[in-house]
């Protein structure tokens, strides 16, 4: 601002009035200051200021998986909506699935005094952020809960689901259903196993260990898994993939197979259905999942001081060919 007003020839505190929008600055000094700041490509600090007013910075923190991941991509958006409609601008990182990454994002948005953070968390242990929502800084957990704190969360319905998928390949003659996820060690491919196992019991198939694989999926270990699923006198004839990413390795694998089995994908994406059988899925909607924790986040943010809630959003089957495929 002192070079603004170097340039244009008047006070720091005419600067000030211009770039605020305030009156009783004459039209050709204005008009000056106006120019001297294009020429030298001032902008002003808009956290600065809004600290110094004791206000907000006008920004939310969004910790995701993997921003790369279209599942997050469609998130963002979700979140990037509602936080504009109150002004608001939104910081995002990825956490790679990593717990040490996720704390220093978190801790990260909150030196840099953001107004509120959503987490889909990588970790269980989440006490690191005590101090700061003691402090006043509202966060949401969105996809999975906290592990060692209470606080507000937006699910979707991952237990039910996947009973709905074994349900729907049971009612189609399967009786060798397997299960093929990530890591046991992530909230919602635990709760998609434990869902599997309902859906099992349900539909009187019973479960078998065999049938079940969960690690981080590469295209390496899916392949690995379909070999093994599929190979023996019993092999499974269906499949569930426990997430999007498991779903376009598991069709990788299967694209030059002599035999495809039946799938179901917990988790729409794109393209799935032109594929030949078009994918059936369990599908949820991921901008309303992100609306929902975004809304909440904001509730927060003007003052709200209710217990903290646990919002699960329903999902639903698409049957579109490949998990009515008969065995």
């Amino acid at each position: 601002m002192s070079d603004v007003a170097r340039l244009a020839g008047v006070s720091i505190k005419t600067v000030s009035r211009v770039v605020n929008d305030e009156p009783a600055v004459h039209p050709d000094t204005a008009e000056r200051v106006i120019a001297a700041i294009e020429q030298l490509g001032f902008r002003r600090n808009l956290g600065a200021r809004n600290l110094r007013r004791g206000s907000t910075t006008g920004t939310i923190g969004l910790i995701v998986e993997d921003v790369g991941n279209p599942f997050y991509s469609e998130l963002t958006r979700a979140v990037e909506k509602i936080a504009t409609s109150y002004g608001r601008q939104v910081l995002t990182g990825s956490s790679d699935e990593t717990r040490e990454r996720e704390r220093e994002l978190a801790l990260e948005f909150c030196a840099r005094r953001v107004d509120g953070i959503l987490v889909v968390p990588a970790g269980m242990q989440h006490g690191y952020l005590v101090p700061e929502m003691r402090a006043g800084t509202p966060v949401v957990f969105i996809d999975r809960p906290a592990g060692d704190i209470v606080a507000d969360t937006v699910l979707v319905d991952n237990i039910g689901g996947t009973v709905q998928a074994v349900t729907h390949l049971v009612s189609r003659g399967h009786r060798r259903v397997a299960f093929l996820a990530d890591s046991p060690d992530i909230y919602t491919a635990a709760e998609r196993l434990r869902g599997f196992r309902e859906g099992c019991a349900r539909a009187g198939i019973g479960y078998d260990e065999r049938l079940v694989v969960m690690r981080t999926p590469t295209p390496d270990s899916v392949a690995d898994a379909v070999k093994t699923l599929l190979a023996g006198p019993d092999p499974a004839t269906a499949v569930v993939a426990g997430n999007n990413r498991v779903a376009v390795h598991l069709l990788r694998a299967l694209a030059h197979a002599e035999r495809r089995p039946a799938m179901i994908s917990f988790d729409d994406f794109e393209l799935a259905d032109l594929l030949d059988p078009p994918v059936s899925v369990i599908a949820h909607d991921v901008g309303a999942l992100g609306e929902a924790a975004a809304e909440l986040l904001f509730a927060r943010i003007q003052g709200d001081q209710s217990a903290p809630r646990k919002v699960v959003l329903p999902v639903h089957l698409v049957a579109r060919g490949s998990g009515e495929v008969a065995p």
